[in-house]
């Protein structure tokens, strides 16, 4: 399971899911922060532009689909 944000809903069906990310460089000690993109499932349409959202791994859906929406924790302002 994996929180991000949602950066794109415009396909059907798929909503672009932005999960950031911060981890503590081993030699350097400093935050370094990263981001990766996946696609995930929903079924119902239901998440927007900049909300909150849960996603899960699931098995191949479609050529870039591997995760589905579980939940959305917070609705974008």
């Amino acid at each position: 399971m994996r929180q991000g944000i949602v950066k794109s809903a415009k396909p059907d069906k798929t909503i672009i899911v932005r999960i950031d990310s911060a981890r503590r460089h081993r030699m350097y000690k400093k935050i370094v922060h990263s981001s990766t993109t996946l696609h995930a499932h929903d079924e119902q349409n239901e998440a927007h532009e900049g909300d909150r959202v849960r996603v899960i791994e699931s098995r191949p859906l479609s050529r870039t689909k591997r995760w589905r929406l579980v939940e959305i924790l917070e609705r974008a302002r």
